[in-house]
């Protein structure tokens, strides 16, 4: 039987253009998670939160919605000690969103950076690709377990981490692999580039030789930058993209964090990105599902 998440790829071809879902932080914090704190444990301590969370983005328009196992492998949990429950925390998360999707959704599981430096870059005996390899895996098994419809590699800085999460997705389970990158707006050179000085057309080509079926961006400045860094993948590939951008710069005001951009003012970026070429749109951190409803009028708006 194939797997349910390659309609995502039929769907895409066939010239939909598909809604992801928004902050998973913003409206944890909002929830009572406080700072320090390790959101996947959530999963176990408070389901009902977190499936309100999921709940919220599917009733906005979200026609894909992500699990809440960010921070879900095994060397990110440590920093809590929480490795020994990797498993369980990644399988709960993909559980308690597949109980709430509707028909005709899907479920990515979401599997962000280790935080752990690769070997090349670090101060410390550093984490090499076949740790990362390993590590992966173990998270993506819990994940395809749960009923996950698609793996999400997200917010990944440095290109060994990012294409070692896709390797290990692919090696796991036979479902389609979303996988994007951050990137930072070098003002002086007026160019996006990741962390490691990787320009979008890069990032795109190594993902997709990975193994990655979507490629695109998430978190970053702004959607006004996604615009023009899904231009310019889009000039080298014609694999389906993906972008789901922060609403704009974070404000700090005491212990408060605001974003710059509130739904609407979003959602005004978001015809030039489809122009762009995205085919799979969101938003990452600040935005809650008023910004996904906003965007996803947007798409409807563009296909109907």
């Amino acid at each position: 039987m194939t797997a349910r998440g390659w309609e995502v790829g039929a769907r895409l071809r066939a010239g939909e253009i598909l809604v992801f879902d928004g902050g998973y932080g913003t409206m944890l914090f909002a929830a009572g998670l406080a700072n320090g704190a390790c959101p996947e444990l959530w999963n176990d301590t408070h389901p009902d939160i977190v499936q309100g969370i999921h709940r919220g983005y599917f009733a906005a328009g979200s026609q894909i919605v992500e699990t809440n196992t960010f921070g879900g492998s095994r060397l990110k949990l440590n920093e809590y000690k929480l490795g020994d429950r990797t498993r369980e925390l990644n399988e709960k998360g993909a559980r308690l969103a597949r109980a709430v999707a509707p028909p005709g959704t899907y479920i990515a599981g979401s599997i962000g950076p280790t935080s752990r430096l690769p070997r090349d870059y670090a101060l410390d005996e550093g984490v090499t690709d076949e740790e990362y390899v390993e590590t992966f895996r173990e998270q993506a098994a819990a994940l395809a377990e749960g009923g996950v419809d698609l793996f999400a590699v997200e917010t990944m800085m440095f290109p060994q981490e990012a294409t070692a999460a896709v390797r290990a997705c692919k090696q796991t389970a036979d479902i389609p692999v979303m996988a994007t990158m951050f990137f930072q707006y070098e003002e002086l050179h007026e160019r996006d580039r990741t962390m490691w000085g990787e320009s979008p057309p890069d990032v795109a080509r190594s993902l997709l030789a990975a193994g990655a079926d979507v490629v695109g961006m998430n978190c970053g400045r702004g959607p006004d930058r996604a615009v023009v860094i899904i231009r310019e993948m889009r000039k080298v590939t014609d694999a389906p993209l993906v972008a789901y951008p922060n609403a704009g710069l974070p404000i700090t005001k005491g212990d408060a964090v605001t974003y710059e951009l509130g739904p609407e003012a979003m959602a005004r970026d978001y015809p030039a990105l489809l122009d762009a070429g995205c085919n799979i749109v969101g938003a990452c951190c600040g935005s809650n599902p008023e910004h996904i409803r906003r965007i996803a009028e947007v798409v409807r708006r563009r296909t109907t």
